[in-house]
């Protein structure tokens, strides 16, 4: 079927041609779409982030349900922030000190505002344009292999992305930027640079043919697909396969990538998430040996209440802990690391597992003025950032997640190869005008100031435009395993 407006050109070769720009526009689409995160139990009361910022868990079926038209496979590697309750956002968790007791006696932190962000930016170099990924220069210089890919600028490419809001049937409402009435677009038209080379456009085809018998798993985030393929999946593991390749792509969600329960530990009541640190996530382990490529993010979850657990003791939490069981040991940022490095030893040192372990890093957000419930905006925003400005928060987590990274490396001996790191936060903390800000509705009243009692209406400075930066992730993806199946030194 053409998409609308355009006729098939006459002849095979036209047809060929295509035929391939569909494809290849296809495939783009779809590598972005939203994560649907899951509920956060009906033992939190009180309005949530999630219900007022992002998608219902119960309407994920309506993006995998194998019912959707196209040629090419899509992945998406976006991670969703859940909060119900009293819980914070995720860019403002417990870190040391400034606690407040809480009315059922157990302590609670309140939301810390973040660094304010400058509102200038600069347009980047037109000279130094992104080239298309067939152009042998491109290739030459990628192959080259002495390409950081993660530190780089953002520049603006006229020939914009690979697929539109209109063209791409399944974006979920609130990253529909386009659709939800932002007035500018410049921010789907940015590519990111890295310094030394080039990263190619994401190429379906090329991605396809990859992965040709293999199998690819996004753990502790959400898969989106096209090409109608057979769904063969479970409650426990939904996977995907596409038969013009024989490539299968798993979904397997994970919290926070180790063992999770909900039962009593010592004096850590049922009913709270106990997140046992010590303990990879039984939910994903089992199935390694199956895996070639196994993507894997997390860190977000540990804003959400939870007690931690290590040597079967209860050593710290998250938004919960009792006064009377004194100073905690480990709180969520320490917390977070450990379940990194945790998780990717267990991986690395399996011996059944013989695929990569690809870590996609912290994602950042850029609420100025307060947090996403205290006023903070991301209003305005219209182009990159020449220089980061450093989020405090963000910089902790990101920290603390590669220092798991590489100890797990360093755990895992010769194995350690098999680890490999997807630094986005730098990158990605350039791109202030990326998130949908107020446009994550088309609520024809919504506002960009505060109200006359002085509060604003929520945004989200958190998740991505869709067309927009995120699209970003599947290139460097897509580059990170051509090098390793390829043998290119990174």
């Amino acid at each position: 079927m053409s998409p609308p407006g355009r006729k098939a050109p006459a002849g095979a070769g036209g047809i060929r041609r295509w035929l391939s720009t569909v494809v290849v526009s296809v495939v783009a689409l779809v590598l972005t779409l939203v994560v649907i995160s899951l509920s956060v139990g009906s033992s939190l009361t009180g309005a949530s982030l999630h219900e007022y910022l992002f998608v219902r868990p119960s309407d994920s079926s309506k993006l995998t349900d194998g019912n959707m038209n196209g040629t090419a496979v899509g992945v998406l590697l976006q991670e969703e922030v859940l909060q119900g309750g009293k819980e914070v956002p995720v860019e403002h968790g417990v870190q040391s000190g400034g606690v407040n007791s809480s009315e059922t006696g157990e302590i609670d932190t309140k939301v810390q505002d973040p660094a304010v962000t400058d509102d200038t930016a600069s347009v980047p170099d037109e000279g130094n344009l992104p080239v298309s990924s067939d152009s042998s220069d491109n290739l030459q210089k990628t192959n080259e292999g002495s390409c950081d890919l993660y530190h780089g600028h953002w520049v603006f490419d006229s020939s914009g992305p690979l697929y539109t809001n209109n063209s791409c049937p399944i974006i979920t409402q609130m990253q529909n930027c386009q659709g939800n009435g932002r007035p500018d677009k410049d921010y789907e038209n940015y590519r990111w640079k890295p310094e030394q080379c080039i990263l190619p456009r994401f190429d379906g085809p090329k991605f396809l043919e990859l992965m040709r018998g293999k199998t690819i798993a996004f753990v502790g985030i959400f898969v989106i697909h096209v090409e109608a393929p057979v769904n063969r999946g479970s409650r426990r593991m939904s996977k995907w396969i596409f038969r013009s390749t024989s490539t299968i792509i798993v979904r397997i969600w994970s919290s926070w990538l180790v063992h999770r329960s909900t039962e009593a530990v010592g004096f850590a009541p049922k009913g709270i998430d106990k997140v046992f640190l010590d303990i990879p996530d039984e939910t994903f382990m089992e199935f390694i040996p199956r895996f070639d490529v196994l993507v894997l993010s997390s860190g977000h979850w540990f804003a959400k209440r939870s007690a931690y657990i290590l040597n079967g003791n209860v050593v710290g939490g998250q938004l919960w802990w009792p006064r009377k069981a004194g100073n905690m040991q480990i709180n969520n940022v320490d917390a977070f690391g450990i379940s990194v490095e945790t998780c990717l030893t267990a991986l690395a040192t399996n011996p059944n597992f013989t695929g990569i372990a690809i870590v996609r890093t912290y994602s950042p957000d850029h609420y100025e003025g307060g947090a996403w419930n205290t006023g903070g905006s991301c209003t305005g925003k219209t182009k990159p950032l020449d220089v980061v400005v450093r989020n405090g928060f963000t910089d902790t987590m990101y920290g603390k997640q590669v220092s798991g990274f590489t100890k797990a490396v360093q755990n895992s001996g010769k194995h350690g190869s098999r680890l490999k790191l997807m630094d986005i936060t730098e990158p990605f903390a350039l791109r202030p005008d990326g998130h949908p800000g107020p446009y994550r509705s088309t609520d024809p009243n919504k506002k960009t100031q505060r109200g006359p009692d002085g509060r604003p209406p929520p945004q989200d400075c958190l998740h991505w435009c869709m067309p927009g930066p995120v699209d970003t992730w599947n290139e460097m993806l897509l580059e990170t395993i051509r090098r390793e199946f390829e043998g290119v030194r990174s």
